[in-house]
């Protein structure tokens, strides 16, 4: 079977995997009324909350990786819905920490059960969620999240020192993405 990754750079492959299950999650949560950005702020509200947080927007947003902006968009949207609670934090009146309400609840962990399954069914070819190299699989995909990328890539504005060594470049342009 030719899955088209032949050659294929890392990040060409971590790029069509995390677009494979962000398309997998959001059919798999939409019965549920989430997308998948959705389910990934209640999802981390609700195990932040059974961890003993009641997190700001900033601090959700620093948890899942999302943007401030989204993240108080995606909130807005889901209190309009009746799934979590926005008050302004008393001690900071710029702060507005979030709380999932009791349908919020109800919803999130009828998506984690929802995803939990999707997730078993995504890792079968390596094992399943319990097996070695899902584990194996996981901590490398942790060690890249957590290298820090600075210095900030700057769009390529500096380029002298690759004037003349287009070919990387090329034999990623067939693939989307590097």
């Amino acid at each position: 079977m030719n899955t088209g990754s032949e050659g294929a750079t890392p990040g060409y492959l971590v790029w069509r995997l995390s677009t494979k299950w962000r398309v997998a999650v959001d059919r798999a949560v939409a019965p549920l009324g989430l997308t998948h950005a959705q389910y990934a702020v209640v999802a981390s509200l609700h195990g932040m909350r059974h961890a003993g947080e009641h997190p700001s927007q900033r601090r959700l947003a620093d948890h899942t990786g999302l943007e401030p902006l989204y993240v108080s968009k995606l909130a807005r949207a889901l209190e309009s819905a009746g799934l979590i609670e926005r008050t302004r934090d008393p001690r900071d009146p710029r702060a507005v920490r979030l709380a999932l309400t009791e349908r919020g609840e109800d919803v999130t962990r009828r998506a984690v059960t929802v995803v939990q399954t999707l997730l078993e069914r995504l890792t079968e070819p390596l094992g399943g969620l319990d097996s070695p190299r899902t584990r194996t699989f996981t901590g490398e995909l942790a060690l890249l999240l957590a290298a820090p990328l600075e210095p900030p890539y700057d769009g390529g504005a500096d380029t002298t020192a690759h004037d003349n060594d287009d070919s990387d470049h090329r034999n990623q342009s067939d693939k989307g993405t590097s």
